[in-house]
């Protein structure tokens, strides 16, 4: 059966800051979703990663679907309006457009979605990021789809050992999807080169070679791109297909216990490392820091299973300790250097307008 699974969040509203959505607004979604989907969807799920409300879907329409992709605009606008009426923080915050048009797209929220025949066991990843950059999962996906130092598969199954294609979009195109698709392990070079620059180079997707299957997709819309200005941080979400000709869960979850340092952070300025954080976990220290949840599902026939918390074991408790030292030690550095994003990246216009002052008060020295 040729399923097709959606993901598209948005923050919404958030109680004392950017810390969590409440509870009712969690409920509006969830009931609208619930009513105006019996028809349309097969399966639904709704959770929060900080101020971020996801809405996963499960259907036979295909990617990019008019009615799908409404049902959750529709929702997130219901949730808009209740967002308001509690006073919530960024009510409707990502919702960058007055009205519905075609697909979200383009319009505030972000989009991850999977079409394929669905296998006879058939699991899955999501794994939904908050304060921080699409380009996020790039070392996590280039370590676990590149590298048999954390992929095992790479060595010991034969459709795995003939590679994947990745696609990696340019971001800073704003004209249109601008792509590329590079072979592993032949252009893993050529790929490492791409994927060391977070900010504008982002993976998009990565297919398998021996089988021509998708295993990843990647929400990779940068908000202050449609919307001229900053409007938060993107705060990306992904799925990953895992097991057989594709890596197995404990691969894919490997490389997050690095913590490796991504922007986001406070005010989307500065740079933090990654901490993978239990399903359903707020924001906190110096508005982060920078996190990612995953949920693990597996669908039959479009129905999904109950989640599973990838990150609620014993290992990650360590993990999260060591990041969090991690995220004192480079926030001790304040604003200076590496600690916050270079000027191309700041996000918020206060810094912008201080430079424009005192450019007009620099002056040339005669020689």
């Amino acid at each position: 059966m040729k399923i097709t699974i959606s993901v598209i969040k948005a923050d919404i509203g958030s109680i004392g800051g950017h810390i969590k959505p409440s509870n009712l607004l969690l409920e509006t979604v969830k009931n609208y979703v619930s009513e105006y989907g019996k028809e349309l969807l097969k399966d639904f799920y709704i959770g929060f990663t900080g101020d971020d409300i996801a809405i996963l879907m499960t259907h036979t329409h295909g990617k990019g679907n008019e009615a799908v992709h409404k049902l959750a605009w529709d929702a997130f606008k219901a949730g808009t309006i209740v967002a308001k009426n509690q006073g919530l923080y960024g009510a409707g915050q990502d919702l960058l457009k007055d009205s519905f048009s075609g697909n979200v797209k383009g319009m505030g929220p972000a989009v991850a979605e999977l079409e394929f025949e669905e296998r006879p066991n058939e699991p899955f990843l999501f794994f939904a990021a908050d304060k921080t950059e699409p380009g996020a999962y790039n070392l996590p996906l280039y370590l676990t789809f590149t590298d048999p130092m954390y992929c095992a598969g790479l060595l010991l199954s034969s459709e795995m050992s003939k590679g994947f294609k990745f696609t990696v979009m340019d971001v800073s195109y704003t004209r249109g999807d601008k792509v590329i698709d590079l072979k592993t392990p032949e252009e893993i070079y050529e790929l490492a080169s791409l994927l060391r620059d977070n900010e504008r180079f982002v993976v998009e997707s990565v297919y398998s070679r021996a089988t021509g299957d998708q295993a990843v997709a990647v929400s990779t819309t940068r908000l202050h791109n449609i919307a001229g200005k900053y409007t938060g941080k993107d705060d990306p979400i992904m799925l990953v297909r895992v097991q057989k000709q594709f890596p197995a869960t404990g691969e894919v979850l490997a490389p997050y216990s690095i913590g490796h340092l991504v922007g986001g952070f406070m005010r989307g300025s500065h740079t933090g490392p990654l901490m993978p954080v239990k399903l359903n976990s707020t924001i906190s220290y110096f508005d982060g820091p920078p996190v990612v949840s995953c949920a693990a599902f597996c669908v039959q026939n479009g129905k999904l299973t109950e989640p599973v918390d990838a990150f609620d074991h014993p290992f990650w408790e360590y993990v999260r300790d060591q990041i969090s030292k991690k995220a004192i030690e480079i926030r001790r550095q304040g604003f200076s250097g590496p600690a916050m994003l270079p000027y191309s990246e700041l996000e918020y216009g206060g810094i912008v307008e201080i430079m424009n002052r005192l450019e007009k008060k620099f002056r040339v020295r005669k020689k």
